[in-house]
């Protein structure tokens, strides 16, 4: 019954995110999935491994599919997410903890950037507006 709640819980909250949270909602499974590949590697558990570093890439090549190049930002995404699935790559391939590190390490700095926008557009959202009224309708209102 818990674990029919949970999922409940989480099919929701992915239904009712918005685009942003959606986002990280990615940033921090791909994190999850490469500590889940970490401790794999510690532990010799080398199909566990693979099976979540296959996740992890999986993620960055949603992210990559994602960018709109119409911006000039987005040459600059794609060239970090090509390296950190270059870097997954290697890291299943060779089953080293360091490279895969490497990649999280950058996967978590990619993250915290996205909720630190997050939290400024909030900021700047919950601002109230400001209303300019001119001399002229200030007038007509007073009639």
């Amino acid at each position: 019954m818990t674990q029919n709640m949970t999922l409940a819980y989480k099919n929701n909250s992915i239904q009712t995110a918005s685009p942003a949270e959606l986002t990280l909602m990615l940033y921090d499974g791909c994190i999850k999935f490469i500590n889940i590949a970490l401790g794999a590697l510690e532990n010799n558990d080398i199909q566990k491994a693979n099976n979540n570093i296959i996740k992890a890439e999986n993620i960055i090549v949603e992210f990559r599919s994602t960018l709109d190049f119409k911006y000039p930002v987005a040459q600059d995404f794609d060239r970090v997410y090509d390296w950190i699935y270059r870097r997954l790559v290697e890291a299943n391939i060779k089953k080293n903890t360091e490279v895969l590190e490497d990649a999280l390490r950058l996967v978590r700095e990619m993250r915290d950037t996205w909720k630190e926008v997050m939290r400024l557009n909030r900021v700047k959202s919950d601002k109230p507006q400001i209303q300019y009224v001119s001399a002229a309708q200030k007038m007509a209102a007073n009639g």
